[in-house]
């Protein structure tokens, strides 16, 4: 079946259907990873958003649900340049295609990507419809409209916890914890969290706590942590304003803090620095970023599209931690005369494969020393 890609400017792109076959509108962004698919298609850090993947086979390796960044898929829809309908994988337990449908995601495939990506990098990212309807003329104008009318509201209540649950310390390799010292108690603060962070606090033998994105901060210190996390989410960080006073409040208190992605936006923003749209983001996994203490630079993976304002950083407060050698925009802050690291990037991702596991290991030594 035939399907368009309809965005806000009024090009048009023409493929087959993929997916649920119904019309949605979303914001069209672009992932520059070569693989991680299904990462992807999980990380609650697209919901609103429906992915471009830019490379151009999509689905070889097929589905293993052991990979999976949460419990379903979160983009409105997805956008390939070609599905492999035939996975050659031991792990694949389904093709991508009935993955899509299963889920309710509509796509399209079979349109120049390259071009597409091209368009969403000169123009800034746009909204888009994928329809399987075909718009013509004066019809198209109203269809526009909403489109252009669109807006990515209320993530972050949509894709955090419901509940507060317990995920308790592991052995590096997964095992049940038999390490000589004492785990390390996190509260975890959920704004639309992928499960490699948690996974990843875990096997670095820590007590995990993870609570919902609207749980007031005297919750949180109230059960005496040893470190606070507060995790990767998607939207406007500025839309968050209930969050932002609690997380002020959690800064405020001498517990160790480590924030990663929407985490680090929130931060900054709760203490009085300013936050930006990027033109078109940063996602995928082969993004540069240099750490200023160091002078190393490391491969990380991303996915965001707004970034801290460093010239609204108050010098007493927070300091640049971090640079992306690519645009020079901010990575990450270090907070003066705090035990308070943030990262803009994933480390619990490894495109590098592992160059910013380190950072695991300094929020451990944050929480040992305090």
């Amino acid at each position: 079946m035939d399907a368009f890609l309809i965005l806000e400017d009024g090009t048009v792109f023409k493929g087959t259907s993929i997916g649920a076959e119904k019309e949605v509108i979303s914001e069209v962004v672009f992932n520059t990873s070569m693989t991680g698919y299904l990462e992807v298609l999980t990380d609650p850090s697209y919901a609103g958003q429906a992915v471009v993947m830019t490379y151009p086979l999509i689905g070889n390796y097929g589905i293993c649900t052991e990979d999976m960044e949460s419990a379903h898929p979160w983009p409105d829809a997805y956008i390939v340049r070609e599905l492999s309908r035939m996975p050659s994988n031991w792990r694949s337990e389904n093709t991508i295609q009935n993955f899509l449908k299963k889920y309710e995601i509509p796509g399209i495939a079979g349109i120049d990507t390259r071009a597409l990506t091209k368009l969403l990098r000169d123009k800034g990212t746009m909204n888009g419809m994928i329809t399987t309807k075909r718009y013509h003329g004066d019809a198209l104008l109203p269809v526009l409209e909403k489109i252009r009318a669109y807006q990515v509201r209320g993530v972050v209540m949509k894709t955090t916890t419901r509940e507060v649950y317990a995920a308790q310390a592991q052995n590096p390799d997964g095992s049940r914890y038999t390490g000589e010292k004492e785990p390390k108690r996190v509260a975890f603060l959920d704004v639309g969290a992928k499960r490699n962070i948690i996974r990843s606090l875990q096997r670095h033998g820590c007590d995990v706590t993870v609570y919902p994105a609207d749980t007031p901060a005297e919750v949180i210190l109230g059960s005496n942590p040893d470190g606070i996390m507060i995790s990767n989410g998607p939207g406007d960080p500025k839309e968050n304003t209930g969050i932002i006073r609690e997380i002020r409040k959690l800064y405020e208190s001498d517990v160790p803090i480590f924030a990663i992605c929407l985490g680090h936006q929130l931060m900054a923003l709760a203490t009085g620095a300013d936050t930006y749209k990027l033109k078109y983001g940063h996602r995928g996994g082969n993004h540069p970023v240099k750490d200023l203490a160091s002078g190393r630079v490391y491969i990380s993976s991303q996915n965001h599209g707004y970034a801290v304002d460093p010239a609204s950083l108050n010098p007493e407060i927070a300091k640049t931690a971090f640079v992306n050698v690519n645009d020079g925009t901010n990575e990450g802050l270090s907070y003066v005369g705090k035990n308070i690291v943030t990262v803009q990037y994933h480390p619990e991702a490894c495109p590098g494969p592992r160059d910013s596991g380190y950072l695991f290991d300094q929020f451990i030594s944050m929480m040992e020393a305090n």
